[in-house]
């Protein structure tokens, strides 16, 4: 009677953990992700039309969830085309992305000087009628859309931070994105929890000086070309 001695399995090859850039590790991603959330966040915090409608909107509790998913997908949108619009026109001509780059350090600290200015004559909400779910979202479709300081601050400037990263640009357009989900979804379910401070022009004074301070530490990020 003879044995054999058990055949000895095949030894599989360890896989990388999964990335969003080819070759680098998920953990090189998480700066590039954290200054994307940041950018992101002091860019949308900043006030405006749209703040000012998801705002109205929660403390009203009128198809709040409604305003927050076109408000969020709308960003993810242009966060998206602008990193891959950006990378394609800077790949044919590299010179592209130094200009931009540039021009969003003096955009930056033109935003955080505005901010400044806001921050000494906060604005206020003014209350407005209760409108169906049609309405809100043509309105909230609107208030995203057609407003141009959207393409400039989250396709050309987000695009031009994005991009600074190289390879890692997607993980900085995900830390981007992420902010505008947080910021959006804070914003409206938090509305009647917190509707009379965060309507008050004390709140909205110091979010000025807050983004602006964000405004001028991302400038001299991009300036300093890390």
């Amino acid at each position: 009677m003879s044995c054999s001695l058990p055949r000895s399995l095949p030894s599989r090859p360890l896989t990388a953990a999964p990335s969003l850039a080819t070759g680098v590790p998920a953990s090189g991603g998480l700066a590039p992700a954290l200054t994307g959330f940041g950018t992101g966040m002091g860019l949308i915090v900043a006030i405006g039309a749209q703040n000012a409608w998801v705002l109205r909107q929660g403390v009203r509790r009128e198809h709040i969830g409604l305003v927050i998913v076109i408000c969020a997908l709308s960003d993810l949108i242009l966060i998206a085309v602008g990193t891959g619009a950006i990378g394609v026109v800077s790949a044919l001509a590299p010179w592209v992305l130094e200009v931009l780059r540039w021009a969003g350090v003096v955009y930056l600290l033109a935003f955080a000087v505005s901010s400044f200015r806001s921050a000494l004559k906060p604005g206020s909400l003014e209350a407005s009628e209760p409108q169906g779910a049609s309405s809100v979202a043509v309105t909230t479709l609107a208030l995203t859309w057609l407003n141009p300081h959207v393409y400039l601050d989250t396709v050309l400037m987000l695009g031009t931070v994005t991009n600074n990263f190289g390879a890692l640009r997607w993980w900085a357009a995900l830390g981007a994105g992420m902010a505008s989900i947080v910021w959006f979804t804070g914003l409206g379910l938090g509305a009647r929890a917190l509707s009379k401070p965060l309507s008050s022009e004390r709140t909205w004074r110091v979010v000025d000086v807050l983004v602006g301070c964000v405004m001028i530490a991302v400038a001299v990020h991009l300036a300093m070309g890390a």
